[in-house]
């Protein structure tokens, strides 16, 4: 009888510690790997975006559709305010918007997928194309939550961290080989059913210039041509985004673009003292050569970025 005790006590123990064991390998991670999020309609992501170039940005990133593409495996991911999509066609510096692949979370740059994200993720490492740059990326997870960092042959590196939580990013942080930031997404909140308006604006750089005078009075002109989208045929219109500041005394800056007619389609003057960060502003029905011209006097800095704009709309 004691015999016949010890053994059932002996296979209580065994079964107890066979839990125990797996419980552990689910605690240390042996194993263990992140599977793909399923998107709703309404899903969305409250990110603040913080660049070197221009002043720090918050955009609500909302699930627009579910069924992009011809045979509906990707979502799409805008912006729910317009002005917000606009200044993001702009910057051009946020990856994670348009077309979003259901098996990947992965990002369309040039018309190809890119797995910034590839799902399940492990420890294990990757190849992706981003910012037209070749990166090998390696994860690792704790818990919830998958740390990858990712690097390119010029030295810079990206460091991002994926949540099972938000089902989304909730750090994203781009710095080059003078190991300065030139790209922090933080994810602030995140939620579902959203409701209203959501924008998505597809952008192209036109123009980028940053214009500095330290002296008596300088001049400058850029001229750039403006081509129809090659998909997605002419611009909607082009959007400006425009950072200015004029010192103190004698200092001013004087701003104007004009179309191929020799028509003025946007002018600006800063007397001395004044300045103006993130202005942003569209021109409508853009087409032919462009050329910018612009007088300094003193103590001035401008920095202008034109991009061709095509917008689109969803109410959900």
């Amino acid at each position: 009888m004691r015999n016949a005790v010890t053994l059932s006590l002996l296979a209580v123990l065994s079964m107890g510690l066979q839990g125990c064991t797996g419980a552990t390998d689910a605690i240390l991670g042996n194993d263990s790997e992140i599977e793909v999020p399923e998107w709703e309609v309404g899903d969305w992501w409250l990110f603040t975006f913080t660049t070197p170039e221009f002043s720090d940005d918050s955009a609500r990133l909302v699930v627009a559709t579910v069924d992009e593409e011809e045979d509906g495996n990707a979502y799409m991911l805008g912006i729910s305010s317009e002005e917000e999509a606009r200044r993001h066609a702009v910057l051009n510096h946020n990856p994670f918007l348009g077309r979003i692949t259901h098996s990947d979370l992965g990002v369309f740059e040039n018309g190809v997928e890119q797995p910034v994200l590839s799902f399940p993720i492990g420890d294990r490492s990757w190849t992706f194309t981003l910012f037209e740059k070749d990166w090998s990326a390696t994860a690792s997870i704790e818990g919830d939550r998958a740390f990858i960092s990712a690097s390119n042959d010029n030295g810079e590196d990206l460091i991002y961290t994926y949540d099972s939580n938000s089902k989304f990013i909730s750090s994203f942080v781009y710095t080059d080989s003078n190991d300065i930031e030139v790209l922090r997404m933080s994810l602030a909140q995140s939620g579902s059913d959203h409701t209203g308006e959501v924008h998505f604006m597809r952008g192209k750089d036109l123009l980028n210039r940053d214009y500095e005078n330290n002296g008596p009075s300088g001049d400058v002109e850029d001229s750039f041509l403006v081509q129809d989208h090659p998909n997605d045929g002419s611009w909607n219109e082009m959007i400006y985004l425009i950072d200015a500041e004029s010192g103190a005394g004698g200092s001013t800056i004087s701003l104007t673009l004009r179309d191929h007619t020799s028509s003025s389609v946007l002018e600006r003057f800063w007397g001395p003292g004044s300045s103006e960060s993130g202005t942003l502003g569209t021109i409508p029905s853009p087409s032919g050569e462009y050329t910018l011209t612009a007088s300094f006097t003193g103590q001035t800095e401008l920095k202008i970025k034109i991009a061709g704009g095509i917008g689109y709309s969803w109410s959900i």
